[in-house]
C-alpha cells in the first residue's frame, strides 16, 4: 500500500495532475473537467479542474455539481441494501414481490419460456436478468430512445412505458443467470435499474429523492447530491455544469433526461460517499457493504456504437464494477483494480484498493464516454509512481 500523505502529495504531484486535467480537455468534444482524488477515508488530497462549466464561460470548480450519469447505480445499490438490513426488501425476493403485476408480467419470455417471477431482486442488481437495455430497442418504424434523446427529442417517460416497451418489443438475452459460486457471463441493463428504482419507492412510499435522503444523504452529510427536478436542483449554487452529446448541449434538468433517474453531485460529496462505502459506514452494520463485492461476474463483450453501458473486460458484483486489465494487455505497466462505477457521460467513481485512493470526476460527454478507462490508469500510475 502507498502512503500518499497530504503533505508529500501537494508538493510532487499538483503540477502533474493539474496538467493531466488540462489534457482531458483536449479530447474531442469535451470542454470541461472535474478530478479528485482523495484517502479513504474520504478526505480530498486533491481537486483539478478545466474548461468552463457552460457556454456562458463559467469556470468549472471543485464546487460545481455534475452528472453522475450511471455512477447513481451504486447509490440505487446502497439505497436497497439499507432496505435490506431494515427487513423491507429480501435480496433473493421475486421482484414481483414488491412490484404491481400489471408492471412486470410477462417481461421475461424468451423462447415461449416465461421466466419472469424467477428475477430477484439480486439479479436486477447484478444485471443477471437477461432482460434487454431498454434504452435501444427500436419498435418497428420507430425510434430508440436513445436515438430519440439523442435526436433533441423532449418529453418523459414511466416504468410503466419503459415495462411496456421491454414487454412488446424486447428480446430476453439470457435466463436468470444462479447465483452459485461460479462465475456467468451477464450484461448491462438499465431496464434492470429502472426496477429497482421502482421496487425502492415502493417499499418506502416515498419519491427516489426522499429515499435516496432518508436512507443514504442525511445519514452521510452529502448535501450537494440530488435528482434533476428536486428542490435541491432547483437552489442548487453553483449551477450544474453542462451536458453535452456531441456539440448539442442535453437538457438534463428537465425535460426527457429526468426520465434516467440520474443523480448530480459534487466530486467531495461523490468521494465521502465512496470512502463509506469502503468503511462500511454507509450502513448499520459495515459487513453489509461486502455483499456489493462479494461476487464478480463477467459482462459480455458490447458491440453496440452506443454508449449506454460497459463490457468486457468490467465485470460486475451487485451495483457495483470492477475494472482490471488481464496481465496479459498491460504485461510491463499493469493496472491496479479499481472498483465502483463509470457512467455514459464519462463520469467515474472508483476505490483503488493497491493505492488505498478514491477519485472521482468527469468530462460531461456523452461521446466520450470511454474516457475513464483511459485517463483511470493514467491516473494511478502517476500516483503509484510517485
Amino acid at each position: 500500500m502507498v502512503d500518499l500523505a497530504r503533505e508529500t502529495l501537494l508538493p510532487v504531484l499538483e503540477a502533474r495532475l493539474d496538467r493531466m486535467v488540462r489534457k482531458l480537455v483536449e479530447n474531442r468534444g469535451v470542454r470541461h473537467a472535474v478530478v479528485a482524488v482523495g484517502r479513504s477515508d474520504g478526505s480530498p488530497l486533491w481537486v483539478g479542474t478545466a474548461g468552463p462549466a457552460d457556454e456562458a464561460g463559467t469556470p468549472m470548480t471543485a464546487d460545481t455539481p455534475y452528472f453522475l450519469a450511471s455512477v447513481t447505480k451504486l447509490y440505487i445499490a446502497t439505497a436497497t441494501l439499507r432496505l435490506l438490513e431494515q427487513g423491507r426488501v429480501s435480496l433473493d425476493a421475486p421482484m414481483a414481490e414488491y412490484l404491481p403485476a400489471e408492471l412486470v408480467a410477462g417481461l421475461h419470455v424468451r423462447k415461449g419460456v416465461d421466466r419472469t417471477d424467477e428475477i430477484t431482486v439480486r439479479h436486477l442488481l447484478g444485471h443477471a436478468t437477461g432482460l434487454p437495455e431498454y434504452l435501444v430497442i427500436r419498435p418497428p418504424g420507430g425510434k430508440s430512445l436513445f436515438d430519440f434523446v439523442a435526436a433533441g427529442g423532449d418529453g418523459k417517460w414511466s416504468v410503466k412505458e419503459i415495462a411496456d416497451l421491454v414487454r412488446e418489443h424486447g428480446r430476453p438475452e439470457f435466463p436468470p443467470r444462479p447465483f452459485d459460486g461460479h462465475r456467468h457471463t451477464i450484461r448491462y441493463s438499465d431496464t434492470n435499474f429502472q426496477l429497482l428504482i421502482a421496487i425502492i419507492q415502493a417499499v418506502t412510499a416515498a419519491s427516489l429523492q426522499e429515499a435516496f435522503d432518508d436512507l443514504i444523504f442525511k445519514r452521510l452529510g452529502l448535501e450537494h447530491t440530488f435528482l434533476p427536478g428536486s428542490p435541491a436542483a432547483a437552489a442548487a449554487l453553483p449551477a450544474p455544469a453542462a451536458v453535452w452529446l456531441g456539440d448539442r448541449r442535453l437538457d438534463v434538468l428537465t425535460g426527457a433526461m429526468q426520465s434516467f433517474n440520474d443523480l448530480f453531485g459534487t466530486a467531495r460529496d461523490a468521494l465521502r460517499f465512496m470512502a463509506a462505502l469502503v468503511s462500511g459506514a454507509a450502513f448499520e452494520d459495515p459487513a453489509t457493504a461486502r455483499l456489493l463485492t462479494a461476487h464478480w461476474n463477467p459482462l459480455a463483450l458490447s458491440l453496440s456504437l452506443r454508449p449506454v453501458g460497459p463490457g468486457w473486460p468490467m465485470e460486475y458484483g451487485l451495483g457495483t464494477a470492477r475494472f482490471r486489465m488481464p496481465r496479459l494487455l498491460t504485461p510491463f505497466r499493469p493496472m491496479p483494480e479499481v472498483v465502483g462505477h463509470t457512467g455514459v457521460t464519462g463520469s467515474w467513481l472508483f476505490h483503488c484498493p493497491d493505492l488505498d485512493v478514491i477519485t472521482a470526476g468527469t468530462v460531461d460527454q456523452a461521446t466520450a464516454a470511454a474516457v475513464p478507462y483511459r485517463f483511470v490508469p493514467r491516473l494511478l500510475r502517476v500516483l503509484r509512481e510517485t
